[in-house]
């Protein structure tokens, strides 16, 4: 995948740091005395660490990809592939 320069580092340093995050959320349950709110702030952790990454593979997306679709004239296919990345990124459904 093609990304902006530095991206990449920066989403492997967030998917690293969010990796230990589920074994700290299993510590937490097993105690007796689980604190709810240490529970929620490690979840968060985590959804913040991939919203992070999600954000820096739209934007590399828009950069190298949709940003450069007039000149190749494939406008069309490419607000197709816009699409369905925001569907990925965004939940549409109803609520």
């Amino acid at each position: 995948m093609r990304i902006p320069e530095g991206a990449h580092e920066r989403a492997i340093h967030r998917l690293s740091i969010a990796w230990g995050h589920p074994e700290g959320i299993v510590r937490v349950l097993e105690q007796e005395d689980a604190y709810g709110v240490d529970v929620l702030r490690q979840i968060k952790a985590v959804q913040s660490a991939l919203t992070g990454v999600g954000e820096g593979a739209l934007r590399g997306h828009l950069e190298v990809r949709v940003a450069t679709a007039i000149p190749r004239g494939d406008t069309v296919e490419m607000a197709e592939e816009l699409m369905e990345a925001l569907r990925y990124r965004y939940d549409t459904r109803p609520k």
